[in-house]
């Protein structure tokens, strides 16, 4: 008797096991939806208990609640999951029978934008660099389109125009544009499934420049310390005969027959840089040589100037303390320009006590040597104007 009710016991529990297992059975067979689809999960169950279901996707996790209608259990997928593209991962809690699944949303197959970005904006020509356009289809929802998605990337350069097409992977994309050979101005777009970006351009910037001639000109080839001299290069292209961009800066480097080192600079209008100097004071030999810093040089241009003073007349006034150097005359007999360096030096005992510089003014220099300064006695004075000088020995002052 034992037995038989140990025997009913055993098979019930075995029923009651059997029940619970198939408690929950999804009916649901869609494994993809689309982007925006109202998404219900349907199970069937043999009871009235409410469950809770965890979702799961890249975009993050929740929680949803069950309802129960005439043995039928649903779950509603809310919109900001559903709006969502990817994988979706769900299993129902409080469940032994540990029941999940997953399914797949998709984008919709109709872009209404195209997300592009272009860079940099500006290349070099020549065909080693290259601009970067990157295109992201999405659907109203905002959802990138599937991989595999055409886009069609136009450009046109000057009389060319291209197209290619792209597949759309990992949610993107691309394509890299070489520049061309000329300098110019790019424009790029970009169309999917019949849906078109705007218009972007991209600047095709020369190359750097290449070794350059130089030229000079002036209005006279005398060292009077008045006149400019003016430098130009010939016109600075790249290696692909593109003229180089405004503003490239040209140093300009002046070494005279001294050894002595002048420096001018100027930028680059249409691929020539102008620099001006002022004419020197004395006879000199000019070597000129101008450089794009690091980049590109010159020929070295020579010049030469002639002296414009052979002699000048100096005398002495008021006991030999006012000291008269002129008139200084020019290359035609004229009056030298105002402004040309003129310098008293004077010595005692072959020393050199101090140096006077003073500018010329309407041909003439007046130097002062105060008695204060100078006491009465012997003196050298040295008085020297565009690299002539006048030696005065045992000159007194009283």
């Amino acid at each position: 008797m034992n037995f038989i009710k140990n025997l009913f016991l055993l098979f019930w529990c075995f029923v009651t096991l059997v029940t619970t297992a198939q408690d929950i059975t999804l009916l649901s067979k869609e494994k993809q939806f689309i982007a925006g689809d109202t998404i219900h999960l349907k199970f069937n169950t043999n009871s009235t208990k409410k469950h809770q279901m965890y979702c799961t996707n890249s975009y993050g996790s929740t929680l949803i609640n069950s309802e129960v209608i005439n043995n039928k259990m649903f779950f509603k997928i809310p919109t900001y999951i559903s709006n969502k593209t990817g994988v979706l991962n769900w299993k129902i809690l409080n469940n032994k029978n540990n029941i999940s699944g997953q399914f797949k949303i998709v984008p919709k197959q109709q872009p209404v934008s195209l997300e592009t970005y272009l860079g940099p904006p500006s290349i070099e020509a020549g065909g080693t660099d290259y601009t970067m356009l990157v295109v992201i289809p999405t659907d109203d929802l905002d959802n990138p389109l599937k991989k595999g998605t055409i886009v069609k990337v136009k450009h046109q350069f000057l009389k060319s125009e291209r197209k290619t097409k792209v597949l759309t992977n990992n949610l993107i994309a691309f394509k890299n544009i070489n520049s061309p050979l000329k300098s110019g101005r790019m424009i790029i777009t970009s169309e999917s499934l019949n849906l078109n970006s705007k218009e972007y351009d991209v600047n095709i910037m020369p190359a750097i420049g290449t070794n350059f001639k130089l030229f000079f000109k002036r209005n006279h080839k005398y060292a009077d310390g008045n006149q400019i001299t003016t430098f130009y290069t010939s016109i600075i292209k790249d290696k692909n005969r593109n003229v180089i961009s405004d503003g490239s800066f040209v140093d300009f480097f002046i070494t005279n027959k001294k050894g002595n080192m002048l420096k001018t600079s100027g930028t680059t209008i249409n691929g020539i840089a102008y620099a001006k100097m002022i004419h020197p004071e004395f006879e000199d030999n000019w070597k000129v040589k101008a450089y794009i810093n690091g980049i590109s040089e010159s020929d070295i241009l020579k010049i030469n100037y002639k002296k414009i003073i052979d002699k000048f007349d100096v005398n002495f006034y008021d006991n030999n303390r006012t000291v008269k150097v002129g008139p200084l005359k020019s290359f035609m007999n004229q009056m030298i320009p105002d402004g040309l360096k003129v310098k008293l030096a004077i010595y005692k005992d072959e020393k050199l006590l101090n140096d006077i510089i003073k500018k010329s003014k309407d041909g003439f220099v007046y130097f002062n040597l105060n008695s204060n300064i100078y006491k009465n006695g012997n003196y050298t004075i040295k008085i020297t104007a565009a690299a002539v000088t006048d030696t005065y020995q045992a000159k007194k002052l009283w």
